[in-house]
């Protein structure tokens, strides 16, 4: 690890989501052959906070985050699953996700976690704040850029809460995100700091705690 770590404070969900995802990620790999399984690089997951943290504080920033799991009822937070969507992260590929509606105990937990970690958090991360592995030795810059701001760009009102289940080409796309999607619920299992990977991927993780 560089002298910054980009982790991803995340929610790992139950049963019922875990089965979801990877019978999408089979859809996905059946588009992009070359695309990533669900695996011990890339567990199905709801991020709730990406930062850069200081290296060095890594224990405090996982008291801060045990703290603040101590201090709320888990039970109470639930999610919706509503919809695929994807983002283009290279010509004619989409980085696919489930879309999930968080309740607003949710969006509390988030902002708690926001505040518990800002006096350990950093600017500026490099590659080296990142997992790298043989098959994925790069960080892409949206990948960096992503990270850097996603206080306030993607927390808050500007939250997306979603299960990232693969890479798929835009054209299977358009007919995998026009099928009927049913709907369901989930509730979390735990929740893990992550060190990221390449795309914003749970790369390494760092620790975690069952609810």
């Amino acid at each position: 690890m560089g002298e910054l770590t980009a982790i991803d404070i995340l929610i790992n969900p139950d049963e019922t989501m875990l089965s979801r995802a990877k019978a999408a990620n089979g859809r996905m790999l059946a588009s992009v052959p070359q695309g990533f399984e669900l695996d011990e690089h890339h567990q199905p997951h709801i991020t709730t906070l990406q930062r850069y943290v200081r290296t060095a504080d890594l224990d405090q920033v996982f008291d801060a985050v045990k703290k603040t799991i101590d201090g709320i009822e888990m039970s109470k937070l639930e999610f919706t699953a509503e919809k695929f969507a994807h983002m283009e992260t290279e010509p004619g590929v989409g980085l696919t996700a489930i879309v999930v509606s968080p309740g607003p105990e949710v969006l509390d937990f988030q902002t708690q976690l926001i505040d518990a970690v800002k006096p350990h958090a950093g600017n500026g991360g490099t590659a080296d704040s990142y997992v790298r592995t043989e098959a994925e030795p790069d960080i892409n810059d949206a990948t960096l850029k992503y990270v850097e701001g996603y206080v306030p760009d993607h927390s808050g009102p500007n939250f997306v809460a979603h299960v990232t289940v693969g890479l798929a080409k835009l054209d299977d796309l358009k007919e995998i995100e026009a099928d009927p999607f049913d709907t369901f619920t989930f509730s979390p299992a735990g929740v893990s700091v992550y060190q990221l990977g390449n795309n914003g991927t749970a790369a390494k993780q760092l620790t975690t705690w069952s609810v």
